[in-house]
């Protein structure tokens, strides 16, 4: 299984996916884990089967699974420029294309340590197979 890892390893809040890179390799290496801009081949992604992703999701509390059921309530934030283009925007433009179909995203707090974070995520991992 191939799980699309993002985040900005610049930005404190919206790092941790990226930095539990190496642990989530090794806790389970039969996956695939893929360090993956969201603006960049999503598209491309989609057309491969389900999408799995791992991201920084703000306004929740704990780790949270959501799908493709959850993309119509996804926030977008201001846009200034091409930067401000995130996942939630590229996932309801890909939807209301009708390009992409089954999408699990775990969502990680932006402000969850390391040790909580890595165990929400192997809780959910086996049931986003």
């Amino acid at each position: 299984m191939r799980i699309l890892v993002m985040g900005n390893p610049l930005l404190p809040e919206d790092s941790l996916p990226l930095k539990l890179l190496p642990k989530l390799r090794k806790k389970f290496p039969n996956f695939e884990f893929v360090e993956f801009d969201p603006n960049e081949g999503l598209e491309e992604e989609a057309k491969k089967g389900p999408l799995t992703i791992i991201d920084t999701v703000q306004g929740i509390r704990k780790v949270s699974l959501l799908t493709e059921k959850d993309i119509p309530r996804l926030e977008l934030c201001g846009r200034c420029s091409m930067h401000d283009f995130d996942l939630a925007w590229n996932l309801k433009l890909l939807a209301k294309l009708g390009l992409i179909g089954s999408v699990r995203i775990i969502g990680i707090p932006p402000k969850m340590n390391e040790k909580a974070a890595m165990a929400g995520i192997t809780s959910l991992i086996p049931a986003s197979a």
